[in-house]
């Protein structure tokens, strides 16, 4: 029979184990939804990835500093998905737009779009120190 230290060593790996579980299932399920076909036959990723692919020779290399900057305070692990989904959103604005490059403002735009309202205010913080002017973007900033 189990008694003292041991019983709560072994519980605390119980706990311990189906909690991240848990946590690793919560993102492989989001990954997995993300992946299903929608109506038009292609994922979420898919028209990320198209809209990567038709914009790849569009972007500048401030443009790429830029996108960098923004994705910095993301944690590395998560950055490249990050990257990827803001980079969709700015090609999908660019095609939409027939924008022959992609430009600051259109890339502050996909941000916005592409990233919950609490990533904001890194982004206030970086344009306000890069003396960008906000005034385009409150629209978006507010409606988010």
């Amino acid at each position: 029979m189990l008694t003292g230290w041991f019983l709560w060593f072994i519980l605390f790996w119980v706990v311990f184990l189906l909690v991240m579980m848990s946590i690793g299932g919560f993102f492989m399920f989001r990954k997995f939804l993300k992946r299903l076909p929608k109506e038009d036959g292609k994922s979420e990723l898919d028209w990320q990835e198209y809209y990567i692919e038709q914009t790849r020779h569009l972007w500048g290399e401030e443009e790429k500093a830029l996108l960098e900057e923004l994705v910095r305070p993301v944690p590395e692990l998560f950055r490249d998905v990050a990257r990827q989904k803001i980079a969709g959103k700015i090609g999908e604005l660019a095609l939409k737009e027939q924008a022959p490059r992609i430009t600051r403002d259109l890339l502050i735009r996909g941000y916005i779009i592409a990233t919950p309202k609490r990533d904001h205010k890194f982004l206030i913080r970086t344009l306000q120190a890069k003396n960008i002017d906000l005034a385009p973007y409150q629209h978006l900033l507010e409606n988010r």
